[in-house]
């Protein structure tokens, strides 16, 4: 506990604003001396409360507890929601933001739960996850916050340098298992995923390794190895020559390899970039969302004004793609 010094005047000062209190009172003497230092006592009491609750940061009232954010979810969105929390808190520093990453899955999940007020995504919620928040009480609120392209990367002493869209889901299915068969080295592909629980890795599923078909039932090949991180994924292609990864375009590092990407065989092959996404070249891409629970309100509507307003400078600073 720390110790607080009450300097000398203000114990005289409390001791004459005793005297006043009880003159022409009935008071002894001995017993005014009880009360005054009594007085003295609980004015130490209230300035080691006040003292603790400085020291500690603890909210003392439910209008602090309203201005601490928790904001969790797609690691696709980390580095992003970062950005924009610590610029947010300097021009508004009564305000606190928690930002951690975790997966899609697991930020939706602590919406639900009540335990974020905003859930960042790289996909959209499922049905059964808007089901369990309606049954929680919560209607979610869906805002798209930026874009990003999904980049294809491999290392770079790789000869590969160009994919159709087949030709990688072919890869992560099992059906090519061989660089050779690529135009490349005769190497085995070492297969890189990020867990099931990030949005990134749903987005892959059902837009890539199914091609957008709803009635495919294609999965990953058992021998993926699933990593959990974008940086885990850029450690291995990095380390890795025959390995082949995907990766947010804001996490991809000089020391990978991007794959050019087609739509199909006779479509060109591009890269990804803020420019291609624009104008929609680049055959994966997707929206980057932020969900909260109903109509946003207080500083969680500030924050978001903020973030789709001059926030959206941050967005291609950090290699993704601003709404405008």
């Amino acid at each position: 506990m720390a110790e607080v010094a009450l300097q000398p005047r203000r114990i005289s000062v409390l001791q004459s604003s005793a005297r006043r209190l009880f003159s022409g009172s009935s008071v002894s003497p001995c017993r005014f001396k009880r009360l005054a230092l009594s007085a003295v006592a609980l004015a130490i009491l209230l300035s080691g409360t006040a003292c603790r609750e400085r020291q500690t940061g603890a909210p003392n009232s439910s209008a602090s507890a309203e201005k601490t954010i928790e904001n969790k979810g797609s690691d696709t969105l980390v580095n992003l929601a970062l950005a924009w929390a610590e610029e947010y808190m300097r021009k508004n520093p009564e305000v606190r933001i928690s930002v951690t990453g975790g997966g899609s899955g697991t930020g939706i999940t602590a919406l639900i739960n009540g335990t974020a007020q905003i859930a960042n995504a790289s996909r959209e919620m499922k049905e059964e996850e808007i089901r369990a928040a309606r049954a929680n009480g919560i209607e979610p609120k869906e805002i798209v916050v930026a874009r990003d392209a999904i980049a294809i990367v491999v290392n770079p002493s790789n000869p590969v340098g160009s994919l159709t869209m087949q030709q990688i889901s072919d890869i992560y299915t099992g059906k090519i298992t061989n660089w050779r068969e690529l135009g490349g080295e005769n190497r085995p592909i070492v297969l890189l995923s990020r867990e099931s629980n990030s949005g990134t890795y749903v987005y892959v599923l059902e837009n890539v390794i199914r091609m957008g078909n709803p009635k495919s039932r294609l999965l990953f090949s058992p021998d993926t190895l699933l990593m959990p991180s974008s940086e885990g994924i850029s450690t291995e292609v990095r380390q890795n020559p025959n390995a082949i990864g995907y990766d947010g375009l804001g996490y991809v590092t000089p020391d990978q390899k991007v794959v050019a990407v087609a739509r199909d065989s006779s479509s060109p092959f591009v890269l990804p970039s803020i420019e291609t996404v624009n104008d929609g070249s680049y055959p994966i891409s997707r929206p980057l969302y932020m969900y909260t629970a109903g109509e946003p309100e207080g500083q969680v509507k500030s924050f978001l004004d903020y973030l789709l307003g001059p926030g959206q400078k941050q967005v291609s600073k950090l290699g993704f793609v601003p709404l405008r």
